[in-house]
Protein backbone atom coordinates (compact mmCIF):
# COMPACT_ATOMS: atom_id res chain seq x y z
CA UNK A 1 0.00 0.00 0.00
CA UNK A 2 1.36 3.43 -0.95
CA UNK A 3 0.49 6.64 0.85
CA UNK A 4 0.59 9.84 -1.16
CA UNK A 5 1.64 13.05 0.52
CA UNK A 6 0.36 16.31 -0.93
CA UNK A 7 2.86 19.15 -1.14
CA UNK A 8 1.84 22.69 -1.94
CA UNK A 9 4.36 24.84 -3.75
CA UNK A 10 4.31 28.50 -2.78
CA UNK A 11 5.77 31.29 -4.86
CA UNK A 12 9.00 32.80 -3.58
CA UNK A 13 8.68 35.95 -1.53
CA UNK A 14 9.20 39.14 -3.51
CA UNK A 15 9.97 42.73 -2.57
CA UNK A 16 6.23 43.37 -2.69
CA UNK A 17 5.50 40.90 0.15
CA UNK A 18 5.20 42.69 3.48
CA UNK A 19 5.34 41.64 7.13
CA UNK A 20 1.83 41.12 8.52
CA UNK A 21 2.93 42.69 11.81
CA UNK A 22 4.76 45.88 10.80
CA UNK A 23 4.78 46.25 7.01
CA UNK A 24 8.54 45.77 6.52
CA UNK A 25 9.80 43.51 3.72
CA UNK A 26 8.78 39.91 4.40
CA UNK A 27 11.59 37.40 4.88
CA UNK A 28 9.74 34.40 6.32
CA UNK A 29 6.48 32.65 5.40
CA UNK A 30 4.71 30.79 8.20
CA UNK A 31 2.33 28.12 6.92
CA UNK A 32 -0.24 27.44 9.60
CA UNK A 33 -1.42 23.87 10.27
CA UNK A 34 -5.10 24.87 10.04
CA UNK A 35 -4.47 26.54 6.67
CA UNK A 36 -3.44 30.03 5.77
CA UNK A 37 -0.14 31.79 6.04
CA UNK A 38 1.52 34.72 7.75
CA UNK A 39 4.45 36.74 6.42
CA UNK A 40 7.05 38.18 8.76
CA UNK A 41 10.14 40.38 8.59
CA UNK A 42 13.25 38.87 10.19
CA UNK A 43 12.65 40.64 13.50
CA UNK A 44 9.08 39.44 13.92
CA UNK A 45 9.89 35.96 12.59
CA UNK A 46 12.47 35.56 15.37
CA UNK A 47 10.07 36.98 17.96
CA UNK A 48 7.17 34.67 17.03
CA UNK A 49 9.05 31.54 15.87
CA UNK A 50 8.92 29.65 19.19
CA UNK A 51 5.13 29.87 19.43
CA UNK A 52 4.62 29.20 15.72
CA UNK A 53 6.72 26.05 15.94
CA UNK A 54 4.84 25.02 19.10
CA UNK A 55 1.53 25.04 17.18
CA UNK A 56 3.09 23.16 14.23
CA UNK A 57 3.59 25.97 11.71
CA UNK A 58 6.10 25.42 8.91
CA UNK A 59 8.52 28.38 8.69
CA UNK A 60 10.08 28.91 5.29
CA UNK A 61 12.72 31.59 4.70
CA UNK A 62 12.48 33.73 1.61
CA UNK A 63 15.17 33.85 -1.05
Amino acid sequence: MTTAVAHTVHAALTRHDRCDRCGAAAQVRALLPAGGELLFCGHHARAHAPRLREIGADLSPGP
